[in-house]
Formats: C-alpha cells, structure tokens, sequence
C-alpha cells in the first residue's frame, strides 16, 4: 500500500475515472483510452482522486512499452496527486512497461507534484501558442501558453524507466 496518513490506493474502472475526470479536471474532458486506471480513496472510503494511464500522445514515444500518464484529478486533497503518480509508476514496473508524464500544472505545484512522487523533470518545453493547424482546426481548452515538463520516475538498478 502507500504511507500517505489517510490515502490509499484503489481499483477504479474505467468509467468511474471517467466520470470523476468529468466532474473534477479543471480544463480536460476524459481521455479516448486507458490502459489502467488508479484511484486514491481516504480511510472512510471516498474517491478523492484518479490517475489514467495509456498510450502516449505524442506518436513518436508510442513504441509499445511506454505508457503515458494522461490525466489526474483529485478534489484537491493534500497529497493525491503525487500518490497516484507515485502508484503509476509501480503499475507500469510491474507490467515491465515505461512511463512518463506531461505536467501541466503551475510551475510551483509541478515541482510539488514531481518532488512528491520522487520524479524528476527530462526535457521543459516552451509554451506553445496552441494547437490549431490550417490541417487541422482545434479547440482551445486552456492549456495553451502554459510551459509543460516531461517527467520521469527515479530510476533504480535493475529496473526499467522511461527513455
């Protein structure tokens, strides 16, 4: 289990995490797919956060063994969100899979997130002005001009991490 005071790790299917992203993601609708999903409940039960992983956005990291840490959102308890990464990463180990995540949040909770989970940032994009082409036309969804990080887990002898 975890030794976060009043979290644990839980078992979310795939539509509740849905759901949960639905009400409590401040700017993204659920993702398209999922490989696995992880909650985090408090003692008394509650879902207060969830962690979806899958396949990774961009198509040049898609090599089969790297998963990608496409959304989080938690109703904002002390704590979630680097337990749910944190948790992501032990999945992903033990399927012997890669995992990384792009972290959109402000620049102070990022580096809260990432210290939390025991991550450590691999490449810091600039902001990008959005992701409207002449090809093809998107909607804004509040993530442009925000700078966004590329994490990856700590790595340890013997296992395998993100590229």
């Amino acid at each position: 289990m975890t030794s976060t005071p009043g979290l644990h790790v839980v078992s979310v299917t795939w539509r509740d995490a849905c759901a949960f992203v639905a009400m409590w993601h401040r700017h993204h609708t659920p993702p398209a797919g999922c490989k696995f999903c992880i909650g985090a409940a408090s003692d008394t039960g509650v879902l207060i956060g969830v962690a979806i992983t899958g396949r990774p956005v961009a198509r040049h990291l898609d090599d089969g063994t790297t998963l990608e840490v496409t959304r989080v959102a938690t109703d904002c308890t002390a704590n979630a969100c680097s337990l749910l990464y944190a948790a992501c990463w032990r999945a992903a180990k033990a399927l012997g899979l890669c995992l990384a995540a792009h972290l959109h949040p402000s620049r102070r909770e990022r580096c809260q997130l990432a210290r939390g989970a025991g991550w450590h940032v691999i490449a810091q994009r600039p902001a990008h002005p959005g992701w409207d082409r002449p090809s093809r036309p998107r909607q804004a969804t509040g993530t442009e001009h925000i700078p966004a990080p590329c994490g990856k887990p700590p790595l340890t002898p013997g296992t395998k991490g993100p590229p």
